[in-house]
């Protein structure tokens, strides 16, 4: 190297440099265009490279790269991390991303102790945000879970430092198998399990069931705790995610309703489970569950929401995980806040290194067991037919698979449950491997041996790599490594690909889902009846757990209601989801428009409805889209259902509706056109904003629209006197579609704007065929 004679003294500087000498460092007229960056590097590579230590190596490497170490290099770490930091101009950046050794470039951030990452990411620890003020203030609020119950004993429900729970709370901590009333306290204040309906759908007993709040699946204390836990400190799933856990809402209260059992959830259950809650005082209501596409009325789930929002409960859903498909979406009543999910700024790389060529592979996983490092054949479908490609139970030949690392593909049996198959054969590892239905999402998992799931374009040159390789008589290798945990991951977040879709297809007019939130390797409170991949034969047991779903992602909306709703104890339901929803955002990290994990492509609102949910901003949204009982009422009679039907679904009796509505005229927070097939077909909504901002309020009124609509809206300009007052406006969409029956489906925006606040609110189009 022409250079090399300098790196001893590069070294001696280095070693004598201090964290605040950044400037001595760059010490000339490109300081002021730098960032400083951290560069993680293959430690294999290193020991490749053969120098006397790891200093030298990444001097040496950024010099081979035509970067001077001694005015950029800042530090050089091989203990914590291989790789280093350095203070980088923007050109450095490409060279390095695509210099071999180099595994990730991630810029440098302020990091404090923190959390599970999602209050932060959620900016519920800036400082902008009143946390103590509003911690104080939700100790009145009860959040109710239905879901599996709850495992008292996770340190994520001490009450330590809450006082007693509120005056208003009239649940009750029931006595149950292996749950003695004691189990409950100032934060779980309350826990119940209903079976019966369980118990009667499998011949009067239920196998498995134990009468008892007691979760022993884990999925119930994981969304309980996500919405409320309190803070606990050295939280991690096996080392992986370390950091501060705490709830979305950790001075609210939690009460469980275990209402799903080992084979499912019944409605009858559910019900019950809703009911109890509003009689016990519950203030939000978290259910990670059901919701399919039948009409209202027959939607228990629906039903029983509806009661409690007309009480002044807030119900928030999980969207389902049947996407990246459209019309999937679950949960889709405009009463419920319906919740996608979306994606942190934190990872879990991990690597799939292949043969010969080194190529290196990028992937995620949370397997914390010893490492193989080092090369081992590699086997796709080492079975007798095309099912062993997806690794499904008793589809494996011992003898083509034991030790051996195993392709198999994502889909039809569980994640882990693919990994449990390997092993049980005696496959040394394996890699999981996305189809085209998961595209470029990862979901990172805790197998019971060494895997890594990768995306469909790394899996796809993988498959290619085993064929092409087969085809010459060679023997495909692989080498699995594991990066443990990194901040910063760009961009984020990311709808997930699992996420359920729109459009809603019980009623077209009612855009869902109506907002997303994280819900893709989620850090929380885990039962001590499990392991972390569920599976019988996981005799491991941990604290928490990291696990990924729109269950995941609901009560983090839960939690988040519970602070709007102590911060404005007078606002309805519809008041709080309207703010989360108008004061949520739509571009990453990276500043750019969400994109979709489902093939990278951009996101629409289908998949993520107003966008991510913001804390802070939905403090204070300006103004909200508030809906009454009987706007709801009106709603269903524009739907056409009968009045017995509307019955059901409002449990009043005097039903009279309007001679004529429409169900796009309900007071929602977002739009959903739907135009009939025909040229220049005009629809006409109406809406009403509350003031919940100053008293002396101008707003003015911005529209984006595709060309494939016009939109006028009208009066352009909304001028509020005084706080809670109502105005209305309304909006003539009128399409522009020359043949309706080729058209897609497109997108625009309504927002109203002052120098405080933007109201934003989707629009989307569709046209029927």
């Amino acid at each position: 190297m022409e250079h090399a004679h300098l790196l001893p003294c590069i070294l001696l500087f280095l070693l004598l440099l201090l964290p605040g000498d950044n400037a001595t460092a760059n010490g000339d007229s490109d300081v002021s265009s730098t960032r400083t960056y951290i560069v993680f590097m293959d430690a294999a590579a290193a020991a490749a490279a053969h120098h006397p230590s790891p200093a030298h190596w990444h001097a040496a490497h950024l010099e081979s790269l035509s970067i001077d170490p001694a005015r950029h290099l800042l530090y050089s770490y091989s203990a914590a991390a291989q790789g280093f930091a350095a203070a980088l101009l923007p050109d450095h950046l490409p060279l390095l991303r695509g210099s071999p050794g180099v595994l990730q470039v991630l810029p440098d951030a302020v990091l404090q102790l923190h959390t599970t990452r999602t209050p932060e990411f959620l900016g519920l620890l800036s400082p902008a945000m009143p946390m103590p003020s509003l911690d104080a203030a939700s100790h009145d609020v009860v959040i109710g879970v239905l879901d599996t119950g709850v495992w008292p004993e996770s340190p994520s429900f001490s009450g330590d430092g809450l006082p007693p729970p509120p005056a208003h709370w009239k649940g009750a901590c029931e006595a149950g198998v292996d749950f003695p009333p004691s189990s409950c306290g100032r934060k779980l204040v309350g826990a119940r399990s209903f079976s019966r309906g369980f118990r009667a759908a499998n011949g009067g007993v239920g196998r498995r069931v134990l009468a008892s709040p007691r979760d022993r699946d884990g999925h119930g204390t994981h969304t309980a705790t996500t919405a409320a836990g309190a803070a606990v400190a050295n939280a991690s799933l096996l080392g992986y995610a370390n950091g501060t856990a705490r709830g979305m809402a950790p001075g609210a209260r939690v009460a469980a309703y275990k209402v799903c059992w080992p084979e499912g959830c019944l409605s009858s259950d559910i019900l019950a489970g809703i009911d109890a809650a509003m009689a016990d005082g519950v203030g939000v209501l978290s259910l990670s569950l059901g919701g399919g596409s039948a009409p209202y009325f027959e939607d228990t789930v629906a039903v029983g929401a509806f009661g409690a929002a007309a009480a002044g409960v807030f119900v928030a859903c999980s969207a389902g995980n049947a996407g990246p498909a459209g019309a999937t979406v679950a949960n889709s009543a405009p009463w419920v806040a319906t919740v996608g999910a979306g994606t942190l700024d934190r990872g879990f790389p991990a690597h799939v290194t292949l043969g010969p060529t080194g190529a290196r592979l990028a992937g995620v996983s949370l397997y914390a067991g010893p490492a193989q490092p080092a090369m081992l054949p590699m086997v796709y479908g080492g079975g007798r037919d095309n099912a062993s490609k997806l690794c499904l139970s008793g589809t494996l030949d011992p003898a083509s698979v034991r030790g051996r690392i195993v392709l198999c593909d994502r889909g039809v049996n569980a994640r882990v449950e693919k990994g449990a198959v390997v092993k049980a054969v005696g496959g040394a590892g394996m890699v999981l491997a996305n189809t085209a239905a998961s595209g470029e999402e990862l979901v990172a998992d805790s197998h019971l041996l060494p895997a890594v799931a990768v995306g469909k374009t790394a899996g796809d040159r993988i498959r290619n790599y085993v064929y092409a390789a087969a085809a010459r008589g060679n023997k495909p290798m692989a080498m699995l490594s594991f990066g443990g945990t990194v901040l910063g991951v760009r961009p984020a977040p990311v709808v997930a690909a699992f996420s359920s879709r729109g459009p809603n297809t019980v009623v077209p007019h009612v855009l869902k889902p109506d907002m997303i939130a994280p819900g893709v390797n989620i850090l929380a409170g885990w039962t001590g009846a499990k392991g972390p991949t569920g599976l019988a034969k996981d005799g491991r047991r941990t604290r928490f757990n990291i696990i990924s779903g729109t269950s995941m992602s609901c009560p983090h909306v839960s939690g988040v209601a519970a602070l709007l709703k102590a911060a404005h104890p007078n606002w309805s339901p519809a008041a709080i989801k309207s703010a989360l929803m108008t004061s949520s955002y739509t571009v990453d990290n990276t500043n750019s428009s969400f994109r979709d994990t489902a093939g990278s492509s951009p996101a629409n609102p289908f998949a993520f409805g107003a966008g991510h949910v913001d804390p802070h901003k939905a403090l204070s949204p300006g103004l909200v889209y508030d809906i009454s009982t009987n706007d709801y009422v009106v709603f269903l009679c524009s739907l056409d259902y009968s009045v017995s039907h509307i019955r059901v679904v409002t449990k009043m009796s005097n039903i009279s509706c309007p001679q004529k509505s429409r169900p796009g005229d309900l007071n929602y927070p977002s739009f959903s056109v739907v135009f009939r097939n025909k040229p220049k077909h005009v629809v006409r909504y109406r809406r009403e904003l509350t003031n919940v901002g100053p008293a002396m309020s101008v707003y003015n009124v911005k529209v984006s629209s595709p060309a494939s609509v016009s939109v006028k809206v009208s009066p352009e300009k909304l001028v509020f006197k005084k706080l809670g007052q109502k105005l209305r406006y309304y909006v003539t969409f009128t399409s522009k579609v020359v043949d309706p029956n080729r058209a897609k489906p497109d997108f625009g925006w309504i927002s109203w704007v002052n120098n405080q606040h933007v109201v934003r609110s989707p629009v989307a189009f569709t046209w029927t065929m």
